[in-house]
């Protein structure tokens, strides 16, 4: 289990490292339709495979955020980067706080997109049961991601996401999963962490809104900024890859002159429809 390294792949040659991590429904191709135009002069991603997904599809674990965490820290180690910023989908946003208390001296700077909080993701008890039995029901998982989508997005691409959920996915970690992104509640680890940290949403995803980011992320973090894209769900690298695109690396090259340090350090704001930067 200790000489475990995640599955990745690597982009660029930028000085600036950044690790991606994907959410609940995919492994690393969730972030396939924003490879092409991405500044790999600027940057050098890693894209990874958390346990139970993609090339680990079958290796064993606890299938936790915290073990995913540590499992992003052992990457760098290998990959001999120091520093670095690092970038979570959905669940791969918790994964991502999860590292301000594991590392937050090698952290450069923080990307969630539509990220779980610190604080977990509790469901009503009907909602518990469409997500939990999505281990093993397409219908679910279905449902969910059209839900998280305002219910517009082709009936194609719908089914296109389900049958690689699926493929991609262990439904025993799948499960797994939920319970540690929805229940854990670590946000006292990681309160107040000076890392600056943006939270990117989508305006027509009902569940990780710009609404929840204001109560959660930005009481928690004060260098933190929110940015919310119109006419987008829960998966804007499908939905607006070159919107998010810009979004990102934006807020990413703002890190070249605070060094990491504890302030923004000049950081060059983000615009944020319907929400703002601050507490």
């Amino acid at each position: 289990m200790t000489s475990f390294v995640l599955p990745h792949e690597v982009h660029g040659d930028g000085a600036h490292k950044v690790i991606a991590v994907h959410g609940w429904f995919a492994d690393r191709s969730a972030y396939a339709a924003v490879l092409p135009d991405l500044d790999r002069a600027a940057f050098q991603y890693a894209l990874v495979d958390l346990r139970g997904y993609g090339e680990a599809r079958d290796v064993a674990g606890a299938y936790t955020t915290s073990e995913a965490a540590a499992d992003v820290v052992g990457l760098a180690d290998r990959l001999g980067w120091s520093r670095f910023s690092v970038i979570g989908h959905s669940m791969g946003g918790a994964v991502a706080q999860r590292l301000l208390a594991l590392v937050p001296d090698r952290l450069r700077r923080l990307v969630g997109i539509s990220p779980v909080p610190a604080s977990g993701l509790p469901l009503p008890e009907d909602q518990w049961e469409l997500f939990a039995d999505a281990a093993h029901r397409p219908e679910n998982r279905r449902t969910i991601m059209d839900v998280t989508t305002g219910g517009r997005l082709p009936a194609a691409w719908l089914d296109r996401m389900v049958t690689r959920s699926l493929a991609l996915s262990h439904p025993k970690a799948f499960r797994a999963y939920l319970d540690s992104w929805a229940g854990a509640d670590f946000h006292a680890e990681v309160e107040g962490a000076r890392v600056p940290a943006l939270a990117v949403t989508g305006a027509l995803d009902p569940a990780l809104s710009a609404a929840l980011m204001r109560e959660t992320w930005m009481r928690w973090y004060p260098d933190a900024e929110l940015h919310e894209l119109a006419r987008t769900g829960h998966y804007a690298m499908d939905e607006s890859p070159l919107d998010l695109i810009r979004v990102v690396e934006s807020f990413l090259r703002a890190a070249a002159e605070d060094g990491g340090a504890a302030g923004a350090g000049g950081a060059v704001p983000v615009a944020a429809a319907g929400g703002g930067s601050g507490a």
